[in-house]
């Protein structure tokens, strides 16, 4: 029983507990650092002071970019503004925050975008990754699927706003990502071709044609038809960069909440 014991009392059982005891103490303070890498130090909602950082706060971390586009390093300089166009809804930390002015153009709540990089997404060869499918290697529609350049876009109340000019593909997933559209005023703008509905080319329209020559148009209920001409364009024609892409899915994602006065109201 005495080969157990290292020196005195001190025993190879009270040995690994003080490991294992240190060990966690250490875990606690890595995890606690690399979980507050980015976002802090916190700062205080009502007064807008940063609290100062303590044992727990990781130091910044980098990021190598791909394409020889060097390194990122989060800084407290390139947070986002939080001074938005809105009020809180009643007085708390945690209160909701209600827009004062147009919720779609200053991006409050589903409208929110981030400030990303004003360059283009590549693909793994350096190719810019959404083009308009002219511009693309390989990608065509089939010549099964409705071909969409031409056909008229209804917008949610129902009116007719332009029609579709070009597709946007993206080349490294294969699948449709925009629809370019012109406004009867000649705007061109960007609709995500996830708030696209195809109308008249369904599988039942093919099997049984109950009602001939029926009806072919892209129906977009995201924002109405006034509002397509508050929608951001393009800086540069042919290319859409990252900072853009946010604000187009974040300006007609926002339609479903603010596009009309209704559908920010609740449902009961």
């Amino acid at each position: 029983m005495n080969a157990a014991y290292i020196v005195g009392t001190f025993d190879v059982a009270e040995l690994a507990f003080l490991l294992f005891f240190g060990f966690f103490i250490a875990l606690v303070f890595y995890l606690n650092k690399e979980s507050r890498r980015e976002g802090y130090p916190l700062e205080d909602e009502e007064t807008g002071k940063i609290h100062p950082g303590s044992l727990f706060d990781g130091a910044k971390k980098s990021f190598p970019l791909p394409h020889g586009r060097g390194t990122y390093v989060p800084e407290d300089v390139a947070r986002d503004d939080v001074n938005v166009p809105g009020t809180q809804a009643f007085r708390s930390a945690g209160a909701p925050w209600v827009p004062t002015g147009d919720a779609m153009k200053d991006g409050m709540g589903p409208a929110a975008w981030a400030n990303r990089s004003k360059y283009p997404d590549l693909t793994y060869d350096g190719r810019p990754r959404i083009v308009p499918i002219a511009q693309s290697h390989e990608l065509v529609v089939s010549p099964q699927d409705p071909q969409l350049i031409g056909w008229p876009v209804m917008a949610a109340d129902k009116q007719t706003v332009g029609k579709v000019t070009d597709i946007w593909v993206d080349q490294a997933e294969h699948i449709i990502r925009y629809l370019e559209v012109e406004t009867t005023t000649g705007k061109k703008v960007l609709a995500p071709m996830m708030v696209a509905v195809v109308h008249g080319n369904s599988l039942i329209d093919a099997l049984l044609p109950i009602i001939e020559d029926k009806p072919k148009y892209v129906e977009i209920d995201a924002i109405t038809a006034a509002q397509f001409e508050d929608a951001p364009m393009l800086e540069t024609p042919g290319i859409i960069t990252r900072y853009e892409e946010d604000r187009v899915q974040a300006y007609f994602g926002g339609g479903y909440m603010y596009a009309t006065p209704e559908r920010s109201e609740a449902w009961i």
